[in-house]
């Protein structure tokens, strides 16, 4: 019994040893947790578009069939400069200034080009300028084979077609002028500018006041027919204008117009770029490139160092308060309709927000 009773107190203790060496080396101190992961950027949602554009804008422009008028705006087109500047156009071709005046005025179109005739609408309120395009130093007839008109002081007692309101307007009497004439001494003849194609085919007149392409197209068609030039000293300027209207709410617009028009109009200045030019303007209004070559002299083609420095020494303003002064002179407004200061008709300003 003594011995069984040992062995059992010696089993015991052999237990409490090994419970006791069991928690031997260990602390209470909880194991280190893993470092955190550094801080970076939080994400982008999926589809995050990028950094905006220009607005959109689409535009409905007026012009007439010639290198003139489609000689800086084309050029802007082609070469992307709309593009940059979020603008897409549509091109509407108008026989004159003032036909596209009106087109605006029925909301068809938002802006329109016209040469110095249809500057007198601008004068009288209908329209505002916001941008010039090219100023014209000589001007011209186009003569019947048969009509014996030599120079302007021979268009006494012929029939002479011109268009009422337009360049053709202006030009014809400036030509009376410069041959010493009035209307009482000549047959005028007033039609639209695109009837006077057919009446000098059909010879039922002696001469015509017309611009390209209608004066080429004469000069093709009608055998032996020719011009004659003569210069005045006026001031025949054309240019890019919307309605007042328009102008008040779209400054914006106007600017960015301007400012890729004044991009295309320098690059197709250059003289390396004529035939390209002459081949847009060919394209657009279906016309033989050649017709359009004949025409790349027929004025001076403002370029952006032209813009900058006119509107710094008062270049620009001086066309328009010539052409103004043109206008008075020739009859074409009274001289109380005539404007004392020409920037109640054109703006000045857009032009050098578009030019910085």
């Amino acid at each position: 019994m003594k011995k069984l009773t040992a062995l059992l107190l010696a089993l015991v203790m052999m237990m409490s040893l090994m419970a006791c060496g069991g928690d031997a080396g260990k602390t209470s101190t909880p194991p280190a947790s893993e470092p955190a992961a550094p801080a970076s950027e939080p994400a982008a949602p999926e589809g995050t578009p990028e950094p905006a554009g220009p607005e959109p804008i689409k535009l409905t422009i007026a012009y007439m069939p010639n290198y003139a008028s489609l000689w800086g705006v084309l050029s802007a087109m082609e070469q992307g400069f709309f593009e940059e500047e979020g603008i897409t156009l549509e091109l509407k071709e108008f026989p004159d200034g003032p036909s596209e005046v009106a087109a605006m005025e029925s909301g068809d179109v938002q802006l329109a080009y016209i040469g110095k005739g249809a500057h007198r609408l601008c004068i009288l309120g209908n329209a505002i300028i916001f941008a010039p395009s090219s100023v014209h130093t000589v001007d011209k007839v186009v003569c019947m084979p048969d009509s014996g008109i030599q120079s302007v002081e021979d268009l006494r007692g012929k029939t002479i077609a011109f268009n009422a309101g337009s360049s053709s307007e202006t030009t014809f009497d400036n030509a009376l002028k410069v041959g010493g004439l009035t209307r009482d001494d000549v047959d005028p003849y007033d039609m639209g500018i695109d009837y006077m194609v057919p009446a000098a085919v059909s010879r039922s007149i002696d001469a015509a006041v017309c611009w390209n392409p209608y004066s080429g197209q004469i000069l093709q068609q009608v055998e032996g027919s020719y011009e004659i030039e003569f210069a005045d000293g006026s001031t025949n300027i054309s240019s890019w204008i919307c309605l007042p209207k328009y102008a008040e709410e779209n400054h914006d617009v106007l600017v960015r117009f301007s400012r890729a028009l004044y991009k295309g109009m320098d690059w197709g200045s250059k003289e390396e770029n004529y035939d390209t030019v002459a081949q847009y303007c060919a394209n657009q209004t279906k016309t033989s490139l050649e017709a359009n070559q004949l025409q790349v002299g027929d004025a001076h083609w403002f370029n952006i160092a032209d813009l900058t420095s006119g509107l710094s020494d008062g270049a620009i303003r001086k066309y328009y308060e010539g052409m103004q002064n043109d206008m008075v002179q020739g009859g074409n407004i009274e001289a109380g309709q005539a404007k004392e200061d020409v920037g109640d008709f054109v703006l000045f300003d857009v032009m050098e927000e578009a030019l910085k």
